[in-house]
């Protein structure tokens, strides 16, 4: 049965990694990998040939003559363990929605174009620190990936060469990888360790957020040597005519948004309550004022749909959230399925510590592969493969190599392939020009890191 699971986890994850050759969406095999996962320890459970273990180690089995009382209890453990792994789940899940829907609220108002007043600039290598700096910073409030595509649309009007947008725009996905890992809001697999009490939110960027600007900077300063970079923009556009593409609420929506989003923490702190309340409370009061503010002056409210919360949850991304749905479900899968006396991930996790004494090495290999597998489930994994304490270093580590080692190919983040789609960035290219860079970057900021704990 073990056997069994493994197989169908190896097949889906190939079908999510080879989507476009086969052209079907990464969210079915993800969906159905997951479903069919458990529906095999379903199958093994109730026929006696596979055990269930919960996270405070209790086995749950069904081998063996057991009288009614026995059976009963160790059914409700099953249904239980379950339970517990699709609510830890719904607690990202939602999270991720409620922050989904307070940024596309803040594009339906416009409110990423006031970012291009702070860019003005048409020296070539001042460009390029300024976008990596504001995608630095942008990426840890409202994801790196959301930061990617709002800076290349930006771009798109600043830099009409394409060849030369491209590198400002390969170097905006390690900016934004490398701001997204030390904020516990900042990308997805952060906010699992938050969520999931490995982290606080103070702890992780403390200890991360060094390293992060670290290998965000070595390759910025490293490309700032290219010639590309020399001069100054020719056909760099005039900006007087950047406020006839805002709005009046594009200003206040902005710092509404991310004041919103920036407080979820700050309301775990005081609370003590899980984060995807406070981010519940934040949606709520960004929808109460976009009810009833006034985007233009003279405003028709027969545009309202225009501006409606109800089009903005539209425009969300539902296969994103199904896709971490089936995955996070696949791993749970291997969290609870016995393997000899511990879970598939722990005895996994066993023998690879014994192939590779030091956990370090681990750490930072795992961040390697993360630029070939999709950290979200690399991290639920290595969640459920260590028992480290809350706030232990491992789990920063973990964050930081996670976060920035998908930058070193284009297919490696999120950010990377929403990149590669928009602007059609060459694998080739981008390995050739900009994988030693960022390879760079990391291990300097794995260096940093290592020498701070």
């Amino acid at each position: 049965m073990v056997a069994a699971i493994i197989l169908v986890f190896i097949i889906g994850y190939l079908l999510v990694v080879f989507e476009h050759p086969i052209k079907l969406d990464k969210t079915v095999p993800a969906l159905a990998m997951g479903a069919i996962m458990w529906a095999i320890i379903g199958l093994g459970f109730h026929y006696g040939m596979m055990d269930v273990i919960d996270g405070h180690g209790n086995i749950f089995s069904l081998k063996g003559n057991l009288d009614l009382a026995a059976i009963e209890a160790n059914e409700e453990g099953f249904t239980n363990t379950l339970l517990h792994h699709v609510g830890k789940i719904a607690e990202i899940l939602v999270f991720l929605i409620g922050a989904m829907t307070i940024v596309e609220l803040i594009d339906m108002h416009k409110g990423f174009e006031i970012i291009k007043e702070w860019i003005v600039t048409n020296n070539r290598k001042k460009l390029l620190w300024i976008t990596g700096i504001i995608a630095f910073f942008l990426s840890a409030i409202i994801d790196n990936l959301t930061t990617t595509i709002v800076l290349i649309s930006i771009l798109r009007k600043l830099i009409h060469d394409r060849h030369e947008r491209l590198w400002y725009v390969a170097l905006i996905i390690t900016a934004a990888n490398a701001g997204g890992a030390w904020s516990p809001i900042g990308d997805v697999t952060t906010t699992m360790l938050w969520i999931g009490k490995k982290v606080s939110s103070i702890k992780l960027i403390e200890y991360v957020i060094l390293p992060a600007t670290i290998s965000f900077v070595v390759p910025y300063f490293l490309a700032s040597f290219n010639k590309v970079f020399r001069g100054s923009i020719s056909d760099h556009p005039d900006y007087t005519d950047k406020k006839a593409i805002k709005l009046l609420s594009s200003r206040k929506m902005l710092f509404l948004g991310l004041g919103a989003i920036i407080f979820v923490p700050i309301f775990k702190t005081i609370t003590h309550l899980p984060p995807y309340l406070g981010m519940i409370l934040s949606l709520s009061v960004v929808w109460a004022v976009s009810e009833f503010i006034h985007p233009e002056e003279n405003f028709d409210p027969a545009n309202r749909h225009n501006y409606s919360p109800h089009k903005a949850l539209s425009r969300i991304e539902l296969s994103s959230i199904l896709f971490f749905l089936g995955i996070l479900l696949a791993i749970a899968a291997f969290e609870s399925a016995v393997a000899g006396d511990a879970s598939i991930l722990r005895t996994g996790a066993n023998y690879l510590v014994s192939v590779v004494p030091n956990i370090n090495v681990v750490i930072i290999l795992l961040g390697f592969l993360s630029s070939v597998i999709d950290n979200v489930p690399l991290v639920a994994a290595a969640m459920g493969m260590f028992a480290n304490p809350y706030d232990d270093s491992l789990w920063h580590f973990l964050a930081y190599t996670a976060g920035t080692g998908g930058s070193m190919l284009i297919v490696g983040s999120a950010a990377g392939v929403a990149a590669m789609g928009m602007e059609k960035i060459d694998f080739i290219w981008y390995l050739k020009k900009i994988t030693w860079l960022t390879l760079a970057g990391y291990l300097a900021g794995c260096a940093v890191f290592l020498m701070l704990v």
